[in-house]
């Protein structure tokens, strides 16, 4: 009798907690929803290996900028990685363009998610190895 009992108190236990899953399941987390409301952003950060590195894209333009933050104020900075729109200002739209980190902790791919288009992100502390170069 004792055993019975015990068994179904682990089968009552077990079938709550699955039932608990599953509605867990169902509802959205809130990263899921943020990213939902804000499928109109315009700008993006992502980070780099370099803890102190990001890379901020204009999603509609293709603009990239390397941002260094930091404890020292003379270490912080944003400098421009591209100084040109990579599209024509009438075929901007938001989240046109998405960025790739590569197994290269400096480069990252660039891609134009409506035509295709990719170019090669390189990132540097040094200002002669920036760039940015198309990869098709």
């Amino acid at each position: 009798m004792k055993k019975i009992t015990i068994s179904l108190i682990l089968v009552f236990i077990t079938l709550t907690s699955y039932s608990q899953n599953e509605i867990n399941v169902g509802a959205k987390s809130t990263y899921e929803q943020k990213q939902i409301e804000n499928s109109s952003v315009v700008y993006k950060l992502y980070p780099t290996t370099n803890m102190w590195t990001f890379i901020k894209l204009n999603t509609r333009n293709g603009h990239l900028w390397q941002v260094q933050y930091h404890t020292e104020s003379d270490k912080r900075f944003e400098t421009i990685l591209n100084t040109y729109s990579l599209i024509t200002p009438e075929n901007e739209s938001n989240e046109r363009f998405s960025l790739y980190s590569t197994q290269n902790s400096y480069n990252f791919i660039l891609l134009d998610q409506i035509d295709g288009r990719m170019w090669q992100v390189q990132w540097s502390i040094d200002p002669e190895k920036r760039l940015v170069l198309p990869i098709n």
